[in-house]
């Protein structure tokens, strides 16, 4: 069958079977796979099935009872979904095909060996300011020059220039 839309860049989690509680006392339960809100599963006591953020509140792996439960009640978990993960990538695993053309780093480039890093010694930059700047207070910049100003554009410094 065809696919309309993006393409889903990664897997889908099974939904975990019923969790049993029984046994469980207190207003506290504690689930074995984390969710989101209350109303990411149905729970049941005595197999009636309560109302989610009436008689209980839920997030993470905690559910919080409105009442009390004793190890003699018939307590179960129905999934209906799970809580989404966020996933750190690894330091240096980002490459520059993933970032967004239009996002600016701050322009200009380097230049030396090959290798990057501390091998790149010059900062290449343009010699026309095109946008207005403020230096604000408790910091620094610094300029390689001649420099020249846009029609409009303004240099506002609160701060420290310099210009070499």
């Amino acid at each position: 069958m065809g696919y309309i839309g993006n393409q889903q860049t990664s897997g889908f989690s099974k939904i975990p079977p019923k969790q049993d509680l029984t046994g469980a006392t207190g207003t506290t339960l504690t689930l074995s796979h984390a969710i989101a809100s209350s109303e990411a599963i149905d729970l049941y006591i005595n197999n009636v099935r309560q109302e989610p953020t009436e008689a209980y509140t839920a997030a993470g792996t905690t559910v919080t009872l409105t009442g009390s439960v004793v190890a003699s009640d018939d307590i179960y978990v129905v999934y209906n979904a799970l809580a989404l993960q966020a996933t750190v990538p690894p330091d240096g695993s980002i490459t520059q095909a993933k970032l967004d053309p239009a996002l600016i780093l701050g322009g200009g480039s380097f230049l030396g060996d090959s290798g990057g890093g501390t091998a790149d010694i010059f900062r290449v930059h343009e010699s026309e300011l095109n946008t207005s700047v403020t230096v604000v207070a408790n910091t620094n910049a610094l300029c390689a020059g001649p420099l020249t100003l846009a029609t409009g554009v303004t240099v506002t410094v609160n701060g420290n220039l310099v210009i070499a």
